[in-house]
Order: C-alpha cells, then structure tokens, then sequence
C-alpha cells in the first residue's frame, strides 16, 4: 500500500503562488509586510491541502540561522563598509556569517530589505537607519528580533546604539579652525528633510561651537543639501561678497565634492580657504594638500556593535537598551 506523500510547505507555496519564506512568514503569523489578499490565500490552500507544519516550520523564528543581517544606509560611506569588515571579522569568529543590504538613503527601500532580512530568519539585524517611521523598527523589537542602530536614532524607537559623539567632533574643527584665525565658517551637510541624527547634531553642534567663540552664526553659513548640488551652491558662495575663509565638510561624501570643485576652480587650500572634514577617508592623508578631518574609532565602534547584537542573541532576557557615544579624534595635517 502506497503511502501518501506528506504535504510540504513547497506544495503550499506553489499552489498559493507565493514564496517559502512567504508561507513560513504566515506559519509564524509574522503579518506585518502581508497583504489581506495573500494572507487568505495561503489560509484556503493550507485548508485544501490539509497542510500540517511540521515542528522546524512551526518553529524557524526560535531557529537560529547563524546569519546577521546589516542593513546599511549608504554603502558609499566610509564608516559604513568600515564598520562592516568590522563586525564581519568579530561575527566570523564565532561561526557566524553577514548578510548585507544597500537601502541608498532610500526608507521605500529600506522597509523592503527589512522584510526580506526578517522572512529569511536572521538572528539580528544591525541598522544604519534612514527612515524615521518609528513602527518599522518597534516591529522588530515586538517580534524579540534583536537589532542594533548604528550612526543613527530614531525618535520612537528604543534600541542599544552606537554613534559619534557629534557635538565633541563638530566642536573639534570649529576650535581647530578658530586657532588658526578663522571666524568666517561654513558648514556643509547632506539633507535633512529625513532627521538623520549626525546631520541634526552636527548642525547644532556647529552653532554651538560657533556661539562659544563669540562668532557671528548666519543661517547663510550652514547648507543642507542634496549631495549632486553641492558644487553649484559652492560656485555660488564663492561669488558672493564675504565668501567663507574655511569650510567644515559634515562628511566624507560631502568632502569629495569640496575637493572636486576647488580642485576644478583651481582654490588654492589653505592659503584662500580652508577645510576640515568629519570622517577621515583614505585619501585625506594622500590629498595635496592633506585634509584635517575628524575621524571616528570605528574599529572600536564595529567591535561594540557585534558585542551587543551577540549579546542579545545569547541573551534573550531582556536588559536595558544603551546608548554608546565614541569620543572623536582630531587628526591635524595641512588643510587648516
């Protein structure tokens, strides 16, 4: 007598039309990316089939998968695939492996490798965020996936994270540049029509640091925008009557459009201006001439993000959520 063939969670999937990791989403009523329509569809086809799922389906989000997700704002950043090797070494050594997501500074995106990373069952989840729509991430923290911020917090969501201490590193290149004589300052940064909270802090940081000298703080010396206008509105303050004798990049990305147009415009650094960066890339030491910047300990940084997602791996009791702020470095060359 033949025996009949077990239902598996394959066969539902193909007559539901949807994938695995779809089905299991449903088995362990993880609804949150799920439209009414497929969560229906699956219910009928697992009453037609008499679906039973067996105690590893049932079970997958107790499972552990040995993989880490990293979902990354902007993988151009050079804190973010720093920290990255980082943490890969550190999860690497204890039998576990990365997955890593690109959302581009894009929260659309970003919601949708946060569901990709949940349905196929990472362990924990570490997250440059850059949305700020706090249910995204209280989901994961509803459902015990263990998370950690990176760079960032979001308001609404309590999570460890680990960060610079942005006031001190802004504070740093206005007292670096006020030293040298300067009182005339600008300070550039990517948008913040998302609060990204190094961009938030750094611009009140800067005004800060810029009131404790006693220096006149124009709204017109700080600009926030959209990276590929950056060079534009610098042809515009250099035109102006009073053009800045020193500018602070509020990152790297931001840097290297500095770079590119006083390179194309032919400004001599730092006889007619001079510059001092948050984030010390690679290249600042090799630049003529080489760029002062702010740098982060991001070795340091990477090997505390892995110590408390594993932590929270291990430890699923829950423990009071901290936030870790790194002290910046002033690394002084000859852009100032």
């Amino acid at each position: 007598m033949n025996k009949k063939k077990k239902t598996t969670i394959s066969d539902v999937a193909e007559k539901a039309g949807v994938s695995k990791s779809t089905v299991s989403q449903y088995i362990n009523q993880r609804f949150r990316y799920m439209s009414a329509e497929t969560k229906d569809r699956i219910e009928q086809v697992i009453q037609e089939l008499d679906f039973r799922p067996n105690d590893n389906a049932r079970n997958l989000k107790v499972k552990k998968t040995k993989v880490i997700g990293i979902l990354v704002a902007n993988i151009l950043h050079t804190l973010s695939t720093e920290i990255i090797r980082t943490v890969e070494e550190q999860f690497r050594q204890h039998g576990m492996k990365v997955f890593i997501c690109d959302s581009a500074d894009d929260p659309e995106k970003e919601k949708e490798y946060l569901d990709l990373l949940v349905s196929t069952q990472v362990d924990g989840i570490i997250i440059f965020p850059v949305g700020n729509d706090f249910k995204v991430y209280n989901y994961l923290i509803d459902h015990s996936i263990p998370m950690v911020f990176v760079d960032r917090l979001v308001d609404g969501v309590t999570s460890d994270s680990v960060l610079l201490d942005n006031h001190a590193a802004i504070f740093l290149a206005v007292s670096m540049l006020a030293e040298k004589g300067h009182e005339n300052i600008a300070f550039l940064t990517l948008p913040i029509d998302i609060p990204i909270t190094p961009r938030l802090e750094r611009i009140e940081g800067f005004k800060k640091a810029m009131a404790s000298y006693d220096f006149e703080v124009r709204e017109d010396d700080i600009y926030s925008l959209p990276r590929n206008q950056i060079q534009e509105k610098l042809a515009q303050i250099f035109d102006s009557e009073k053009p800045p004798t020193a500018i602070v990049a509020g990152n790297d990305l931001v840097l290297r459009e500095i770079l590119s147009y006083l390179k194309k415009k032919k400004v001599s650094i730092p006889n007619e201006v001079a510059i001092i960066s948050i984030d010390d890339v690679a290249y600042s030491e090799f630049y003529e001439p080489s760029i002062t910047t702010i740098g982060q300990p991001i070795q340091q940084m990477g090997i505390k993000v892995a110590e408390l997602l594993l932590d929270r791996i291990t430890n699923p009791v829950q423990a009071p959520f901290i936030t870790y702020r790194f002290a910046p470095e002033l690394i002084v060359r000859s852009s100032c």
